[in-house]
């Protein structure tokens, strides 16, 4: 190499050398200046999905007796994970071990843990709902009495906790139910026709409140119901018929000082 050409080598590894060094230094004194002179260029953004596009209805309904086994078994082997993993850990891979399924098995019923979550609800809510009408059926409201009125809301009270005792996945199902968003309208339509079905029956037994009022109040001791349940379930040391005596209590005071 002749003299020349190792001169203008050197300065070029040079000024080479000082450009990194200076880079180095100002993106530790601005890392934001750096990255714009790193790249012009931004990496596009991927846009996410929206959770409320997340399909979660049955694929469909098993029609033969097989079929019909294999549904059921992936709702109970579903329900009893969710009492051992919890909610967050449950998937339907976990799903298919558990039950010995292939996954195509699965996913020809059900596209995702969330339409599995869904049909564990469905189930759920159309048990606790059956009690409540029956309840109101055989007079549940047709109380003359304070503490008769309690009673009678004890006896329901303990009768759902039962139910939704018995469950596969129990507690868990109802968590789904009101933290999902894509999952709220299953809870909320089984509570609104609930609280139609009391309103109405509480007009027939003479209360004065409107209608609209009722179903309001009904939506609201659901919610407290629900919340004795769970402390029911969640802490079993807790004496439970206390428990169901105090909310039932509550409201039953509620609707008794209930105008307008």
């Amino acid at each position: 190499m002749d003299s020349d050409h190792y001169y203008f080598y050197n300065s070029f590894n040079y000024r080479f050398m000082m450009f990194s060094v200076c880079g180095r230094i100002m993106s530790i004194r601005n890392p934001g200046n750096a990255a714009e002179m790193s790249s012009s260029k931004k990496a596009p953004v991927r846009k996410a999905a929206d959770p409320m596009d997340v399909v979660t209805a049955t694929k469909q309904q098993p029609q033969q007796a097989r079929a019909q086994d294999t549904f059921e078994l992936i709702l109970d082997t579903a329900g009893r994970l969710l009492d051992e993993v919890g909610l967050e850990r449950l998937s339907t891979n976990l799903v298919c071990r558990r039950a010995g399924l292939s996954p195509p098995a699965l996913y020809r019923y059900f596209p995702n843990k969330y339409a599995i979550l869904r049909e564990l609800g469905d189930r759920l809510m159309a048990l606790q709902d059956q009690a409540v009408l029956d309840w109101i059926e055989e007079g549940g409201l047709a109380t003359d009495t304070f503490e008769d009125s309690v009673a009678s809301n004890v006896r329901l009270q303990e009768r759902v906790n039962e139910i939704t005792r018995q469950f596969p996945g129990n507690i868990y199902v109802l968590r789904a139910l009101r933290a999902i968003p894509i999952l709220r309208e299953v809870r909320m339509a089984s509570s609104e026709m609930v609280a139609e079905n009391v309103a109405d029956a509480m007009i027939a037994n003479g209360h004065k409140a409107s209608r609209d009022r009722l179903i309001a109040s009904a939506r609201l001791t659901t919610e407290l119901a629900y919340s004795a349940m769970e402390m029911v379930l969640e802490e079993p040391s807790r004496d439970a018929h206390q428990i169901c005596t105090d909310v039932s209590t509550m409201i039953v005071t509620h609707y008794a000082q209930l105008t307008g």
